[in-house]
This record gives structure tokens, sequence and C-alpha cells, in this order.
């Protein structure tokens, strides 16, 4: 029993790790063909240490690859006691691999056809957005200013996403200083639908929701959801304002796909039942895949 349970582990790790491999190949791909194919013939910049490396390729003419592995060597030794430490490992793997895919991809860009700066910062964000996405989702990062953020946040408890915001910023205003206002607008663009891509696909396409039922039939409810969707149920305990009637409040999460059914089971039984329905980010436990940093 003790063998079949170790190599049932073994197994499953050995299935993650391909699966985080695999993105990293996958993810840095796009990314590197959203660089060379779309922002670097149009002089945009991207977020992170890829749009630093962008200005200073522009400026110098070394190459894009090149820089962001030198400028990655000292963050990740900074970052080193910080982060944890399979975090790390991955993220440096992943951060070879963009050097090596930015070099491999240098040349994608005279096979763009889109003659329109605007489409080629959408289509841009779009790779880069999907490429960084489908990282994400796995627990894997292109290092960076992603490990300089995660450094603020446990040194000075600043959001990472806000320290990214404010890391990102500081890149534009720069790249405006340097190439004029227009690049960097176009940039910004980029950036804002690159990042919305980003939690789509981090999050997947099936959000997951947060739904509260109030009803006087509540367990048959419960019941019913546990048994048709296979999802956990919370009943909270309350009390009603006005009435003063005691009332079992059912807790669960869905997916979006869920929640049509989950009408027709409240038609059904209870067509009078109070329900709120709220888009949640992130789940994690028992029936919900963990994803994301």
């Amino acid at each position: 029993m003790e063998m079949m349970k170790r190599a049932n582990f073994c197994s499953k790790n050995c299935t993650i790790k391909f699966s985080r491999l695999g993105a990293i190949v996958v993810g840095n791909l796009l990314c590197s063909i959203a660089l060379n194919g779309f922002f670097i013939p149009n002089k945009l910049v991207s977020g992170g240490v890829g749009g630093i490396s962008i200005m200073i390729h522009y400026l110098t003419q070394i190459p894009t690859g090149l820089l962001v592995f030198l400028i990655n060597i000292p963050i990740f030794l900074i970052g080193l006691k910080t982060i944890d430490k399979e975090f790390a490992a991955y993220s440096f793997v992943s951060m070879l691999f963009l050097s090596f895919s930015i070099e491999l991809t240098s040349d994608i860009g005279k096979y763009n056809m889109l003659d329109d700066i605007i489409l080629s910062a959408i289509f841009g964000a779009v790779f880069n957005g999907v490429g960084m996405g489908i990282l994400f989702r796995n627990r894997v990062s292109q290092g960076g200013l992603d490990i300089i953020a995660a450094i603020f946040k446990k040194k000075f408890n600043i959001n990472v996403g806000t320290g990214l915001m404010i890391f990102n910023t500081f890149i534009v205003v720069i790249s405006s200083t340097l190439f004029g206002i227009k690049p960097a607008m176009y940039t910004l663009i980029a950036m804002y639908i690159g990042y919305q891509i980003v939690d789509k696909v981090q999050v997947g396409m099936d959000q997951k929701k947060n739904v509260m039922i109030v009803s006087d039939k509540a367990e048959i409810i419960a019941d019913v959801i546990m048994k048709n969707l296979n999802r956990g149920v919370t009943f909270l305990q309350a009390e009603g304002a006005y009435s003063k009637s005691n009332k079992k409040v059912i807790y669960c999460i869905l997916t979006t796909t869920q929640i049509a059914k989950l009408k027709e089971i409240i038609e059904e039984h209870d067509p009078h039942a109070f329900m709120t329905i709220h888009s949640i980010q992130e789940v994690r436990g028992t029936g919900f895949r963990n994803v994301g940093l």
C-alpha cells in the first residue's frame, strides 16, 4: 500500500514537472514572438526586464536576449535568499529559455505584415499576455521584476501588482523621453491589454463564482447541489433582522458553467429563495486546482 502511494506521488510529481517545463517552452516562445515580431519593429516597449532590454537594444544594438540574461543575473542573486527556492529554480530556467528564444526568433519581425503600430501593439499584447498567463498559471515567472516585486511584498508588504505597476510605469516614462510620447502611449495600451489577457489565462476562462442562498428549504437545496453538481456546501447561521427568525444560508463555490444548473435547482425547489452570485479571483482547496504565483 505504501509503495502504491509513493508511486502515485512520484507519478503526479513528474507530471507537474513536465507540465511546468512545457509551460516554460510555450510561454516564453509566445513572449519572444511578441517582442521580436510586434514590439521591437515598431519601437514599442514591454514591461519588466524585457522592456529595459529593448530600450538598451534600441540605443546600443546589443542583442535583446543577451541583455535579458545579463540584467536578470544580479536580480536572481539578490532574490535567492528571499523567495521560494523551487519557484526561483523554475524561474531561472524560464529566464534562460526566454533569452535563448528571443535570439532564436530575432528575425521574425520581417514576416510581420501589419503596417500599423496600433495593430502591432494589440497583437503583441495578445501573444505576450497569453505567454505570461501560461507561465503564471503553472507557477513560473521570467524572473526580473516579478522577483523584485516578490521581495518588496515580503520586505515592505507592498502588493505584487502595485509593485509591478510602479516599476513598469517608470519604464514607460523613460521610454517616452527616449523615443517620444506616441510609442509610450501605444506601449501603455499594449500593457493594459496584455495584463487583462494574463488574468484570463492564469485564472482560466471558466471563472469561479461565490454563491450565497437564503432559503427555507436550505437542506434540500444543499443536498441537490452536492449530488448533482458535486460541490461542497457550507451552512451559515443567520437571523432575519425584521422577522427575527433563524435561517440557514447556503455558501458554495461553483464554476460559471454550473450557475445555469443551480438556477434550475433553485427554481424547482424554492423559487422565492434569495440568492447572490459574485465573481471571485482565485479559489484554493479541495475540488479546485491551485493556479498562479
